[in-house]
């Protein structure tokens, strides 16, 4: 069985190019970590482009922000490419000052702070799927931010945004900052080099891409470069493995040190059996319905929303399916953060529910459900969860016809405004409230209400105002009011907030995944 591992690990570096003979298995399988994992949400690898879950992993590894969260302590920021900054009050708002450390990117060149004016400003220009959080959160538009000299960056923030918020989003990827250099000789007719960062890196973080073998695997090597070295593990390999069988079986024989996606019921083994660490990682995910609201779409009248509200049995999903491993709400903002409110809640109600739908003249609905393929938040098949919900649904006279398609195609048609209903988990892009309440609630930040069709002038007030707002009291009555008005009125139906289960090789140490889905590689080592 020993034997039988190496030479799987040797196949698998030998495939890559990574290794020149096997003779080389065994120390380079030592300093390679492998994860098995349905990793099919992947479209880009560009930092300002990505917004999937799987691409926000990758880029953290590839790219620095000017600061940055550790561990599992979400709630202080801490230096990254920025040693220090500081936040000053000016007539228009506030001004953030950053003094960046000395840093290199892959390619040799310096980090300066052109590069961040230009990793920023592009994000800006692209319109990406996630510009909303410079342009209407953060409120920055292109001269916001400037380069005073090589080492020191200047953002100008205007009343319109609140300073704390700010540079907990610039956490996230979006703030990930690019070797300018790098972007511009790869441009092509004015795309900021979008089209080849999608599979290339030019960042300072400690790993490098080296490939990306679509639908397969994507390979990462340790930066010689990085102030954050990686001094174990020297690569990286995600292998996608969208069957959770398949993570099992591979990681039983050695083949890859840890697996992203097993089911409740291989998690609960695993744990028993002490030979695997079971880790029943925290998260700040939702998982829900999404429910068109369009003028047309099957959920455009809110007492339809509402309805599927009630017809879903929220406790039978929690306690059959995931077995525990997820946390009843129904609210837009995740248990843990400031605003989350699990008093506000509309209970299994399947008689409730036909009475909407009565009243509503929608006593026989026919709806498209659209489905990822692979694994659910909390290790549960899409397949099995949505099956479910078509069941419970199908009680209240709904009958869903359901459609499944790997996670990037339903991504696409689902940010085109195309799904009348899908399954679908969020995550906020950055530890605060406002990562869910901006996104969900305001139409005109073409995120998540704007995906479903929803337009609601009062919610994007509440988001706004809550946004800006620095007392602590007077924010959480605001969210308050916001919650309220959601699970009333909004286009989701929140199903539970998952735990991820991840299990790992006893081999391996250093592994943490904090509850935004970060993973610091460099930190990983293993016997």
């Amino acid at each position: 069985m020993h034997k039988l591992r190496i030479l799987t690990a040797a196949a698998l570096l030998l495939s890559l190019g990574l290794l020149s003979s096997q003779a080389d298995a065994q120390s380079a399988r030592q300093s390679t970590f492998v994860i098995g994992g349905d990793f099919n949400d992947l479209i880009t690898l560009d930092p300002g482009v990505s917004y999937e879950f799987t691409g926000s992993l990758i880029t953290d590894n590839l790219y620095d922000t000017l600061v940055a969260y550790e561990n599992n302590d979400l709630e202080k920021l801490r230096p990254r490419l920025a040693s220090s900054w500081k936040v000053t009050a000016t007539p228009t708002g506030s001004r953030i000052t950053f003094t960046l450390r000395d840093a290199k990117f892959s390619t040799g060149r310096p980090v300066t702070a052109n590069d961040v004016v230009y990793s920023l400003n592009r994000v800006i220009q692209l319109k990406t799927p996630s510009s909303f959080l410079l342009t209407d959160v953060a409120h920055l538009k292109v001269g916001s931010i400037t380069a005073p000299s090589s080492k020191v960056v200047v953002m100008d923030v205007p009343k319109a945004a609140n300073p704390v918020i700010v540079l907990a989003l610039l956490t996230f990827n979006v703030g990930g900052i690019i070797d300018s250099t790098e972007a511009k000789a790869h441009e092509q007719n004015g795309d900021f080099g979008t089209g080849w960062l999608k599979d290339h890196s030019a960042g300072s973080g400690p790993f490098t891409l080296n490939r990306w073998n679509k639908n397969a695997q994507v390979a990462l090597d340790a930066s010689p470069n990085a102030f954050r070295k990686s001094a174990s593990i020297k690569r990286v390999i995600l292998r996608f493995m969208p069957e959770a069988a398949a993570q099992q079986s591979a990681l039983n024989s050695g083949e890859i040190d840890a697996a992203w996606n097993y089911t409740p019921d291989a998690f609960n083994a695993a744990k028993a059996s002490g030979k695997l660490n079971a880790l029943k990682t925290p998260t700040f995910q939702l998982t829900y319905l999404g429910l068109n609201s369009a003028k047309g779409m099957p959920f455009e009248d809110a007492r339809v929303r509402e309805a599927v509200r009630y017809a879903i049995d929220q406790d039978g999903i929690i306690k059959s399916l995931l077995q525990g491993l997820g946390r009843k709400t129904q609210t837009i903002i995740p248990l843990g953060m400031v605003g989350a409110d699990p008093s506000i809640s509309h209970p299994y109600n399947p008689a409730k529910a036909r009475a909407l739908l009565k009243k509503a003249g929608k006593e026989n609905l026919n709806v498209e459900f659209s489905v990822p393929t692979g694994s659910c938040p909390g290790g549960v098949p899409c397949a099995d969860l949505a099956a479910k919900i078509q069941a419970d649904l199908s009680k209240v006279g709904i009958k869903t016809t359901i459609k499944q398609g790997v996670m990037s195609a339903v991504l696409t048609d689902y940010r085109a405004q195309k799904l009348p209903m899908l399954l679908m988990y969020w995550s906020p892009d950055f530890v605060d409230p406002e990562g869910n309440a901006t996104p969900m609630s305001d139409y005109a930040a073409k995120s998540l209400a704007w995906r479903n069709g929803w337009k609601n002038a009062t919610a994007a007030k509440l988001a706004q105002s809550a946004a800006v707002e620095t007392n602590q009291t007077k924010r959480e009555a605001i969210y308050k009011k916001l919650n309220a008005l959601m699970v009333k009125d909004g286009p989701y139906a929140i199903l539970y907030q998952p735990a991820v289960p991840i299990v790992i090789s006893s081999a391996v140490s250093g592994f943490n995944r904090d509850a935004n889905g970060n993973v610091q590689f460099e930190k990983i080592s293993k016997k």
